[in-house]
C-alpha cells in the first residue's frame, strides 16, 4: 500500500471522509450527516474522530500525509478564516483551519469545495490531459474553480471563482450578494424552479402546475422530466437557463482562454435540455470560441461567430465532469499529495 491522504467534502447536508492513496487510488469512504443544527463543534469533532480513524487504520501500509478539506464558502487563504458560508449557519469568520488543526496535531489544507471540485478532475477525472482549467459546478447556486498548470489559483487572497456572482442581466432578479441579475439566479437549480413557479403563476404551463402540486419538493429534476416528455414550458425554462451559462462561459473564455472548462454538479444531469442553447449562445457571444471552437457551426453563423473565417488548430473544449460527487474529495486529498 502506497502513502495515503484523507480528503474531506464538508457540505451542508452531508459530511463525506475518505482515504485516498497517493496515486488517486479511493481506499475507504465515510458519509455522515452534517449536524449543523448542533453547532460547529460538533460538525468538527465528527470531522475530526473520522480523520483519525481513518489514518489511524491505513497508517499500517504507507505514511499519512495530512487532511485536505473542502469547505462551501469563501475562505480567507491568509488566514484560514471561513469568511461566509450560506450552507453553514454561524460559521462566519471562524477559524476553521487552525480549529481542525490544533484538533489533530497534523498537517491540514483549507479549501473552497468548488476548487477542490476543481482540482479533482484536473487530477483524475476529465481535464486530466490539460494542464489548464476551470470548473463551473451547477447547484444550488454556482461554484467555480480555476486550475493553472496542475494547481488552484486562489487569486488574491483565496476569493477567486466566483462565477455564480458574474452579472449577465444588469438590471436583472436580486441576488443574496446584493447584486442584480448574477448567473446563479439563471443557471442553478434554484433558478430553474423560480423560473418554473414564474410560468406556473402565468398561467402558462398546466403540466408544470401538477407536478408543482402533486410535489411537497417540487424540484429542479421534476421540471428536467418534463422537459424531456417534450413539455414546451418546461424545455424553454432550460433554454433560457442555457443561454445564461452560455453568457456566464463566453465570459470565462474571452478573459481566461483556458485549454478546457468543465462543467459539473448536480443540474449538469440536465445537460441535453440546456446544451445545445448554451453551445449557441456562447458561439454567438465569444469571438474567442468562436475561433477555437471544436467543430463546424451548423447553419447561418451570427454574431461573434460571423466574425471568424480562420480557425486554430487549438481547442477550446468544453465538456462535463466525470467524478460526479466524489471530485471535491479526490481533490482534497489531492492537495497534502502533491
Amino acid at each position: 500500500m502506497s502513502d495515503f491522504s484523507i480528503g474531506v467534502d464538508l457540505g451542508g447536508t452531508n459530511l463525506r471522509i475518505a482515504a485516498i492513496s497517493k496515486d488517486g487510488q479511493l481506499l475507504e469512504k465515510v458519509t455522515l450527516g452534517t449536524k449543523v443544527a448542533m453547532g460547529r463543534d460538533h460538525v468538527i469533532g465528527e470531522m475530526c474522530d473520522a480523520i483519525r480513524r481513518l489514518s489511524d487504520q491505513y497508517r499500517r501500509g504507507g505514511s499519512f500525509l495530512g487532511a485536505g478539506i473542502g469547505v462551501p464558502g469563501i475562505i480567507d487563504m491568509e488566514t484560514g478564516m471561513l469568511r461566509k458560508s450560506a450552507n453553514l449557519p454561524g460559521w462566519s469568520d471562524y477559524p476553521v483551519h487552525s480549529e481542525i488543526e490544533r484538533r489533530l496535531g497534523t498537517r491540514v489544507f483549507l479549501e473552497n469545495d468548488a476548487n477542490v471540485a476543481a482540482l479533482g478532475e484536473k487530477w483524475l477525472g476529465a481535464a486530466r490531459d490539460v494542464d489548464n482549467m476551470a470548473m463551473v459546478t451547477l447547484g444550488t447556486g454556482i461554484g467555480g474553480g480555476i486550475v493553472l498548470e496542475g494547481k488552484i489559483f486562489h487569486g488574491m487572497n483565496g476569493m477567486s471563482g466566483e462565477f455564480g456572482h458574474i452579472t449577465i442581466e444588469p438590471d436583472g432578479v436580486p441576488c443574496g450578494c446584493g447584486n442584480h441579475g448574477c448567473a446563479e439566479r439563471y443557471a442553478s437549480a434554484t433558478a430553474v424552479v423560480r423560473m418554473a413557479r414564474e410560468t406556473i403563476e402565468a398561467g402558462q404551463a398546466p403540466k408544470l402546475a401538477k407536478a408543482a402540486a402533486s410535489s411537497a419538493e417540487f424540484s429542479a429534476k421534476d421540471v428536467y422530466n418534463l422537459a424531456i416528455q417534450g413539455d414546451d414550458a418546461a424545455q424553454r425554462i432550460f433554454q433560457r437557463f442555457g443561454r445564461a451559462l452560455g453568457m456566464l462561459l463566453a465570459d470565462l473564455v474571452n478573459v481566461l482562454n483556458l485549454e478546457m472548462y468543465v462543467i459539473g454538479g448536480g443540474v449538469v444531469s440536465a445537460w441535453d435540455a440546456f446544451a445545445p442553447s448554451m453551445f449557441e449562445e456562447l458561439r454567438e457571444r465569444s469571438l474567442v470560441y468562436a475561433a477555437t471552437a471544436p467543430e463546424e457551426p451548423v447553419g447561418r453563423e451570427v454574431g461573434a461567430a460571423a466574425q471568424i473565417i480562420t480557425r486554430t488548430r487549438r481547442k477550446t473544449i468544453i465538456t462535463r465532469a466525470l467524478l460526479g460527487s466524489d471530485a471535491g474529495l479526490f481533490g482534497a486529498a489531492r492537495i497534502p499529495a502533491a
